[in-house]
């Protein structure tokens, strides 16, 4: 794609209410997508930093020849991760995951804490609202698999309560 026409597309998606833009042509793929909304804090206060795009180039795949594997040969393959033991509490939306309900706060729960169902996990922001995430489930918190301030997906394991 012609240098120009990618900055003028990145410019596009900066001035605009745009926050994510595709495009697929014969000589590859492009997706501009505007820097999330990170949030910085300045005297303890959340403020959100400002939004510049920042262009994400992919090469289209190129098909590689197939390899002839001989009889009886094992293909190696990665080991997969072992299953979470007990209830994992899944993101119910995409958003950012924060373990406290305010900047510097104790975190709502920590590893070995008993929690009830219905009390408060985590905070989800979304769309510049803080969604408190309640525990389905009575037990104990045995691990916490989302850093804070890390982005989420729908349905990414949060915690894990036994």
């Amino acid at each position: 794609m012609d240098l120009r026409k990618l900055k003028t597309l990145v410019d596009l998606v900066s001035e605009s209410n745009i926050s994510e833009l595709e495009i697929t042509e014969a000589d590859g793929k492009v997706r501009i997508v505007k820097a999330d909304a990170s949030l910085v804090r300045p005297a303890g206060s959340w403020v959100p930093a400002p939004a510049a795009a920042t262009p994400v180039m992919a090469a289209q795949p190129v098909a590689a020849a197939p390899i002839a594997l001989a009889a009886g040969a094992a293909t190696a393959s990665a080991p997969a991760a072992p299953p979470e033991t007990g209830h994992v509490i899944r993101s119910p939306m995409v958003g950012t995951f924060y373990r406290a309900s305010s900047p510097g706060g104790k975190p709502l729960v920590e590893i070995g804490q008993a929690v009830k169902e219905g009390d408060p996990i985590c905070i989800i922001e979304a769309m510049k609202i803080m969604n408190e995430i309640d525990a389905d489930t009575a037990g104990t918190v045995t691990k916490v698999l989302a850093e804070n301030g890390q982005a989420v997906e729908f349905d990414q394991p949060l915690l894990v309560i036994e």
